[in-house]
């Protein structure tokens, strides 16, 4: 239990504003849901989120018991690219999963890092997502910032949230593309059909942006990096295609006829940079292409179909 007094010049001050003063590396949202719950009370009451508290009450905070987590740890071998005590930074491989779900209980990348950091993960994602502020697809391929402590993960999820973390990701995709740069900016929000998919939403889709410039033309494929200004689920696998350019590989969201074996969209978060928790340096790191995506690169290059 966590107890305070209302001191003169907090006097009409929001209640999740005033708790989030006095609890440190416990998030906004979070102190909405305990108020949700109930788990806030001033003076012994319940109150809303919007309540403004006043001079001499008494707020209370009743921290729920932490649940424990059956996600076994797993010495999986991670590709690690930066760690200290705020953050880990990793090179994700093709075909693993970022944290557990229905059908995905272990060999994710949240079992590898169980092991690995043991204790020392965020906890504001829930027991499930440890230490996870972000996410890739399964098939995407890079960089991935874990944060190791609840202050890191505020920290970075507000950088996310402002759109300051630079993210850089490079793709292969259909066709010729008309331009040498540009942007496409169109809301995302589910589709309205197959609710496993995403969709270019105007109705209910959440803004998001990503700016596109091409590296290489193969003829019918271009070789692009597509920088996000937001961070949606698939954006850039959804963006790409709406205007005539699907990843190469993407079995969702590009046709089925694929001319090369890829196992899933060819996809790679090339570049993250981001200001660091602690220091409040500027930090960027880059992972190299993997292998395969290097190959089809070469084949394309030593093709005579290069344009």
């Amino acid at each position: 239990m966590n107890s305070w007094t209302v001191e003169k010049e907090m006097n009409a001050v929001r209640i999740d504003k005033f708790i989030s003063e006095r609890m440190d590396g416990v998030s906004r949202s979070y102190i909405q849901k305990l108020i949700k719950d109930e788990r806030v009370t001033v003076d012994l009451r319940p109150v809303k989120a919007n309540y403004k508290v006043n001079e001499g009450e008494r707020v209370e905070v009743a921290l729920p018991e932490p649940v424990s987590l059956d996600i076994e740890p797993q010495n999986i071998p991670l590709d690690i690219l930066y760690e200290d005590e705020d953050v880990l930074l990793v090179n994700k491989p093709k075909d693993m999963v970022v944290h557990p779900s229905a059908g995905h209980m272990d060999g994710t990348l949240v079992n590898a890092l169980l092991y690995h950091c043991k204790d020392s993960l965020s906890s504001i994602n829930g027991v499930m997502r440890p230490g996870i502020v972000h996410r890739i697809d399964k098939d995407t391929t890079g960089v991935l910032i874990i944060c190791k402590n609840d202050k890191a993960h505020n920290c970075i999820a507000e950088q996310l949230k402002v759109h300051s973390i630079t993210r850089k990701y490079h793709a292969l995709v259909w066709h010729n593309l008309t331009e040498d740069s540009g942007t496409v900016d169109a809301p995302i929000g589910r589709h309205p059909v197959d609710r496993k998919k995403m969709a270019i939403n105007h109705k209910n889709g959440k803004p998001a942006v990503t700016h596109y410039k091409v590296l290489e033309r193969f003829g019918n494929y271009t070789y692009v990096e597509c920088e996000l200004e937001t961070g949606r689920t698939h954006q850039i696998r959804v963006h790409m295609p709406s205007i005539g350019h699907p990843l190469i590989g993407d079995p969702v969201y590009g046709p089925a006829r694929q001319p090369f074996k890829t196992q899933g969209q060819m996809l790679h978060a090339k570049v993250f940079g981001f200001i660091h928790p602690t220091t409040g340096e500027y930090m960027e790191f880059e992972t190299p292409l993997p292998d395969y995506f290097e190959e089809i690169l070469e084949k394309l290059r030593n093709s005579k179909t290069v344009h």
